[in-house]
């Protein structure tokens, strides 16, 4: 059923770029008319080309958008997340609903509203199974899940330990990130927009490595962040590090403002003159571009 899965995303699903390639990805291992699949983030980044912040982020637009379930209460081959999709499910079911119409000539009642219940018999010769849960004296355990299992659509953020109200649930993204972005980075789920991405320490320490700064010089520097944030301004939302490699390949890109012509001296040609040594040539390109006398006016 991998085929009808992937055909279905193809043809309906609403997803772009990176979470297109995810769900390809996770429909590629549907095992049945069921649409379950079984995938980690390790392998879908493996498989996708992009990095594992990049396909937690495409993982949490699928679920916000319906299109991808994550199954709780079930797991994978090697302890690996299990998801399904439900769209894809529903149109698999309206095609062999309809098939089976054409077979037996009469009408099949539509299945009751609500969600299907899971054939976990089936499921297990995937290696997918219902997770297993310790039992715990300290707490109350909580009654049997049915067999239809339990979808979720959003996870819910880890808690350890004690936190404060104002700090975010998860870390930045990498050590260098500034406070600025801190509250914009959960883990590579949240999101910002270009005019809310702030240039970070380690972003310009690497245009001053980079010679950036000195090709640019400072209002250089800033009159090309200007111009990115204006061509950047109605493109889709990024994460932080996203926004920070865009901002790298404009920079790397955009040419020096125009300078003057260091060996210009005032009244001369622009060559150097025959009768000037080399320093005497540079100490008058630099009083030229002062507009300070040379001493060689006539």
């Amino acid at each position: 059923m991998s085929g009808e899965a992937r055909e279905w995303v193809w043809e309906h699903s609403t997803s772009r770029g990176a979470a297109r390639l995810v769900l390809l990805s996770i429909a590629d291992r549907v095992a049945d008319d069921q649409c379950i699949s079984w995938a980690s983030l390790s392998s879908l980044a493996k498989r996708t080309r992009a990095s594992v912040s990049t396909v937690r982020e495409a993982v949490e637009r699928l679920l916000l958008a319906g299109e991808l379930e994550q199954l709780d209460d079930l797991v994978g081959p090697q302890r690996s997340t299990v998801y399904r999709l439900p769209l894809a499910a529903e149109a698999v079911a309206q095609a062999l609903r309809k098939q089976r119409e054409e077979e037996e000539d009469t009408a099949v009642p539509d299945e009751a509203d609500g969600p299907a219940k899971l054939r976990l018999s089936a499921l297990r010769r995937y290696g997918i199974r219902r997770r297993e849960v310790p039992e715990s004296p300290a707490r109350v355990r909580k009654p049997a899940v049915p067999e239809t299992g339990r979808p979720r659509r959003k996870p819910a953020q880890r808690r350890t330990g004690h936190r404060h109200r104002d700090i975010p649930a998860t870390g930045t993204q990498n050590r260098s990130e500034p406070d600025l972005n801190r509250r914009y980075s959960s883990g590579g789920a949240a999101v910002l927009s270009a005019a809310e991405w702030q240039v970070d320490s380690a972003t310009h320490i690497w245009a001053r490595q980079q010679g950036h700064l000195d090709r640019l010089g400072e209002q250089g520097l800033r009159t090309a962040d200007a111009k990115w944030r204006a061509h950047r301004a109605g493109h889709a939302p990024r994460a932080a590090d996203a926004w920070a490699a865009d901002w790298r390949s404009w920079i790397a890109r955009e040419h020096a403002p125009s300078r003057p012509d260091l060996y210009a001296v005032p009244g001369r040609n622009t060559a150097s003159s025959s009768g000037m040594t080399r320093a005497e040539s540079h100490t008058a390109a630099l009083l030229a571009a002062l507009d300070e006398p040379t001493g060689t006016e006539g």
